[in-house]
């Protein structure tokens, strides 16, 4: 599994003019299923995600998870949200001529169940949870903090 996380000071996604997800400061994870992919892939794409450090501390420097803000009130909101939006283009091949192959990506019907997993197990460990909507056309804005960008995978012979 694929997330490519963003810390935000503030992010949504629209659906139809809707909208069905937002969160203050947090992370902003895109999520994608690979073929081969499994819940033991999701949960550890996600413990990774809910502990990597990437908010600053006293100091300044990038030693705190999402996890440690857990929903805490600064100047600015509640710190903390997490909010998921499908993407299975994060796993297109781009090797090789200019068009992308998605053959790497899972079905669509292994991507929602991948990601319904991900986000149920994501809403039982962490306070403030947020989503897109699987397979629908999203608008999604943001107001980057950094910016701050990561990509994260783990491979499901890894799980």
């Amino acid at each position: 599994m694929i997330a490519l996380i963003q810390r935000v000071l503030e992010a949504a996604v629209t659906v139809d003019g809707r909208t069905v997800g937002a969160i203050g400061p947090g992370l902003l994870a895109f999520v994608c299923a690979e073929r081969g992919d499994t819940e033991a892939s999701a949960d550890k794409l996600l413990t990774k995600l809910l502990g990597y450090r990437v908010f600053s501390d006293e100091a300044g420097k990038m030693n705190r998870s999402v996890s440690s803000l857990d929903g805490k009130t600064d100047g600015m909101g509640t710190a903390g949200g997490l909010l998921l939006v499908s993407q299975f283009t994060l796993a297109a091949d781009t090797n090789s001529g200019t068009r992308p192959s998605f053959t790497p990506a899972a079905s669509p019907a292994d991507g929602k169940r991948l990601f319904d997993h991900f986000v149920t197990q994501a809403r039982a460990r962490h306070p403030i949870v947020q989503t897109g909507e699987f397979g629908a056309y999203m608008r999604v804005s943001l107001v980057n903090d950094g910016p701050v960008t990561f990509w994260l995978r783990t491979s499901p012979d890894a799980a």
